[in-house]
């Protein structure tokens, strides 16, 4: 094997593994966090949660995404840690699905079916499909659709090159001692871990063993712990990822390398027992891709097969390896209100920040609608309600902004992308709106504590107003809630009524204070409350234009804002007359 068939071999392996990189991603992107909804919602049963974990795992080729997922789910308190014992076991089964499609490379036969079976046929032409697809389409989801074709293409090309790289070896005695080494099961099972560890994949280290397989010296004596090896290898980026977790999240992040351990622990006291009684004749056979393979996959049914009916028994028992401490703070448990680890897919995170924004646009909502009542009576328990909920809503825009930011450094699609700006621009909305009906608590407060009382004509106008504001709120937060395109377009004329609202109620008020009926310092408490209004009326806007222009792709508030009040606009208009005569003053 002379240094250009190293060099080969290595860029055999990046080929391999940046295809591997580009099909994973894009399958991750266009299944859009559907996937990871489907595993939150339906995992009820143990054996639903095996197949669910299976089937996911092999739509987007990773075991590992799925277990840190999984960590995910028990951390935020979405799942209970007897939910994802099935989608663990279900997500192994699902990752030998790469090798499978791997080893079609190992396809032998002169037929022409046999022939444009091989990955050295297809995989060009793969290629040239997906790129152009990529070229020609403008369309998201076609886009993704091509990368996972030039993905797999890439993959393909770089598990023949690797194949070819190493062929040689073959007659290399060096080599092929070295590999016999392996066929200890304590060193092959070694060298697994390690490989798999190094690579943090289990599809990617099958897929090496399938290449070396090439070499023709790799006997099943030798594969079998190799690939036991790479079970337990590949626990380590779901350990990784319980680091900074709650208990229930670290005992499922251990259960991953438990049922790991444990089934290779099964597998060998079987095969190594079945060939010290028996003697298995088959162990010096050479194996193929198709083989090895087969292995991977048998190994796995097995193991989850002997540990499935033992689920209950594994969750009692990491109870007991990571028990509870009594003395312990439960508050020493929370959890933050997003989690890092819904990163691995761009998508399903955006799906969690859209939870959290509607149960903001909901506090808002509450805030505002205590503030409106906080007016006609002084209570101090909607006092002190209304400033925890302004904490709680302060806490939402800087974990939640953080996130989005970290979200926004991502390869997102254009829809992700588009519902990424949507959410940063409500978080902003929201937080703001509880700023106002914080500021009607402070002079409520300082009414009540000085005890300034407006004129009954003051009240009735603000409780007009105030009813304009509150209905206003409602139909943004609803808007937002159900994605409402409809109800937002109604909530520009709302706004421009109570802009004119505002500017009558100054108007009138001043006329009191020059005629002596209030006082200046009432005049300003009263023009700070209809401010308040006014502002939460601006934001509510800006919600409903958010809505509207991100749903089209764009967001150009001036233009919108400009063309929706033309004088042309009947909708506009019609809308703005109903709410003027809703909302008149007498």
């Amino acid at each position: 094997m002379t240094i250009f068939n190293v060099l080969t071999l290595i860029g055999g392996l990046a080929l391999f593994l940046f295809g591997m990189s580009i099909m994973g991603s894009n399958l991750e992107k266009i299944s859009g966090g559907k996937l990871e909804s489907v595993l939150e919602r339906m995992t009820n049963s143990r054996i639903k949660g095996l197949f669910l974990g299976l089937g996911v795992t092999a739509i987007i080729q990773s075991s590992g995404a799925v277990n840190v997922m999984a960590v995910g789910f028990v951390n935020s308190g979405i799942m209970a840690l007897k939910q994802v014992i099935g989608i663990i076991m279900g997500a192994n089964i699902g990752t030998t699905v790469t090798a499978w499609l791997l080893s079609l490379t190992g396809i032998e036969g002169s037929s022409v079916f046999l022939q444009l079976l091989k990955p050295s046929s297809f995989a060009p032409v793969l290629a040239f499909i997906g790129v152009l697809i990529f070229k020609f389409s403008k369309n998201d989801k076609r886009k993704s659709i091509a990368s996972i074709l030039l993905g797999f293409a890439v993959l393909l090309i770089g598990m023949n090159t690797m194949s070819s790289s190493v062929s040689g070896l073959k007659d290399v005695p060096e080599f092929t001692n070295l590999l016999l080494k392996f066929s200890n099961p304590l060193l092959g099972l070694l060298a697994g871990i390690v490989l798999t560890a190094v690579l943090q994949s289990s599809s990617a280290s099958v897929g090496i063993l399938q290449a070396m397989t090439a070499t023709g010296a790799v006997s099943v004596s030798v594969a079998f712990p190799i690939i036991l090896g790479m079970n337990i290898g590949a626990c380590t980026p779901v350990l990784i990822s319980a680091i900074g977790t709650n208990k229930n999240a670290r005992r499922t992040a251990a259960t991953v390398p438990l049922l790991a351990t444990s089934g290779v622990v099964l597998a060998m006291i079987v095969f190594y027992g079945a060939d010290a009684i028996f003697g298995l004749p088959f162990l010096s056979e050479q194996v193929n891709p198709t083989k090895v393979a087969i292995i991977h996959s048998v190994f796995n049914i097995f193991a989850a097969t002997i540990l499935f009916p033992f689920g209950g028994v594994i969750e009692k028992l990491m109870y007991k390896i990571i028990k509870d401490d009594p003395k312990s703070d439960e508050a020493s448990d929370e959890t933050s209100l997003v989690e890092d680890r819904f990163l691995l897919t761009p998508a399903y995170a955006l799906d969690k920040i859209k939870e959290k924004c509607d149960g903001m646009a909901l506090l808002a909502k509450k805030n505002i609608s205590m503030s409106l009542d906080f007016l006609k009576v002084y209570s101090r328990v909607k006092d002190e309600k209304i400033k925890e909920n302004e904490k709680l809503l302060d806490q939402y825009e800087d974990e939640l902004e953080t996130y989005l930011v970290k979200i926004s450094s991502l390869e997102l699609s254009f829809a992700d992308s588009m519902r990424q700006s949507k959410y940063s621009h409500a978080i902003g909305n929201f937080e703001r709106i509880g700023d106002y009906g914080v500021n009607i608590l402070k002079t409520k407060r300082r009414m009540h504590k000085e005890k300034i009382h407006f004129s009954d004509d003051a009240n009735k106008e603000l409780d007009i107003m105030g009813r304009a504001v509150k209905e206003i709120i409602e139909k943004s937060t609803d808007a937002f809630i159900n994605n409402d395109l409809e109800l937002a377009q109604t909530i520009e004329p709302l706004e421009q009524v109570i802009n004119n609202l505002k500017v009558q109620l100054r108007t009138r008020h001043s006329k009191r204070m020059n005629d002596g009926e209030c006082t200046i310092e009432h005049g300003m408490l009263f023009f700070d409350i209809i401010n308040s209004f006014e502002r939460i009326a601006d934001h509510c806007s800006n919600l409903a234009v958010c809505i509207i222009e991100l749903s089209q792709g764009s967001y150009q508030t001036h233009s919108y804002l400009k063309g929706v009040k033309n004088s042309d606009n009947r909708s506009f208009m019609k809308s703005f007359e109903e709410y003027l005569n809703k909302y008149e003053i007498k």
